[in-house]
C-alpha cells in the first residue's frame, strides 16, 4: 500500500507513514494529503494533527472539515529533537517552525544570537545544513547521515514531547470498531449554552471526550465548527445515541463521523 505525506524524506510525518505503508510519496501541503485521498488518487494519508507541546495543527483540522475522508488510525510519535551542523560554530539554525518552537528554551539558553530559519520541514532544515557550514538544523538523530554531525541530542524542551498523526482513507472505508471516534460538527445556529448542549449527551453516558476544538467556519465572522475526539467507537449503543441527540441538535448544520479507529505508538 502507498501512503501520502509530507516530505520531503526524512521527516516526522514520514516516518509515521512508514509504519503503515511499504511506499510513502509526499506532497507539500496537509490540505494537499486529505484532497488526494479524498479524491481516489492515494489510498492512505498521513497527515499530523496534534503536538503535546504546540497543540493542534489547524490545518489538518480544516481540511477535515472541507473534504470527506475516514480516519482508520492514530500514530503517537515520540519527538526526538537533536541540533545537526557540519561543525561546532554556526550562525543560524534552519527548521520547521514547531521544531524551533519545541526546542525554544534550548536554543535561547545555549544560541542565544543564533538567527532562527522557519523552513517547510525538518528535513529541509537538514537539507540546508548540508548546504551551508554556516546554518545547523534540528531534526531527528539518524537524519544527520554522513555530511552531518550530532550536536546535542534530546534538545526538545519537554522530554514527553510526541504528535499525534492519524492516517486517512477514503469515506467508503469508515469503520465503527475502534476504541476512539472522531468527528466533526456544524450547528449552523449560535445561541448561549449551546457547547453546553453538544457536551452533555457524551457526560450523561460516561463517555470521555479527549479533544474538543473549535475551528472559524469560514461561513461568517463568530461561526465555529467544532472536531470532537471521544474515547468510545461507534459500535457502542451508548456512542450512537449521544450523536442521534447531537445531530438533533444541528439539524441546521451537519455532522461529519470520520470514523473509529485504535492508536498506535510509533516508536524509532
Amino acid at each position: 500500500m502507498e501512503a501520502l505525506t509530507l516530505g520531503p524524506a526524512g521527516t516526522y510525518s514520514h516516518r509515521a507513514a512508514k509504519a503503515v505503508a511499504d511506499e510513502v510519496s509526499f506532497a507539500e501541503s496537509k490540505t494537499g494529503i486529505v484532497e488526494a485521498v479524498a479524491s481516489g488518487e492515494y489510498d492512505r494519508g498521513v497527515v499530523p494533527v496534534e503536538n503535546s507541546t504546540e497543540g493542534s495543527v489547524t490545518e489538518s483540522l480544516d481540511a477535515f472539515a472541507d473534504y470527506e475522508v475516514a480516519v482508520v488510525k492514530e500514530l503517537i510519535t515520540p519527538i526526538r529533537h537533536a541540533l545537526l551542523a557540519q561543525g561546532p560554530e554556526f550562525d543560524t539554525v534552519a527548521s520547521h517552525p514547531q521544531a524551533l518552537a519545541q526546542c525554544r528554551d534550548y536554543l535561547s539558553e545555549n544560541y542565544p544570537s543564533a538567527t532562527l530559519e522557519a523552513v517547510a520541514s525538518t528535513a529541509r532544515g537538514v537539507e540546508r545544513a548540508r548546504e551551508d557550514p554556516t546554518v545547523a538544523a534540528i531534526g531527528h538523530p539518524e537524519n544527520a547521515g554522513d555530511e552531518l554531525r550530532v550536536v546535542a541530542e534530546d534538545i526538545q524542551d519537554e522530554s514527553s514531547n510526541a504528535t499525534r498523526f492519524v492516517v486517512v482513507a477514503p469515506a467508503s472505508e469508515r469503520s465503527e470498531a475502534g476504541s476512539k471516534t472522531s468527528f466533526i460538527v456544524y450547528p449552523d445556529v449560535d445561541y448561549p449554552g449551546l457547547l453546553l448542549e453538544l457536551l452533555e449527551p457524551f457526560a450523561e453516558r460516561d463517555i470521555n471526550l479527549t479533544r474538543v476544538e473549535s475551528r472559524p467556519s469560514g461561513e461568517r465572522l463568530g461561526d465555529y465548527v467544532f472536531h470532537i475526539d471521544i474515547a468510545a467507537g461507534l459500535y457502542e449503543e451508548r456512542t450512537q445515541e449521544a450523536l442521534a441527540e447531537i445531530e438533533a441538535i444541528a439539524e441546521e448544520g451537519w455532522v461529519r463521523r470520520l470514523g473509529s479507529y485504535d492508536s498506535e505508538t510509533v516508536l524509532d
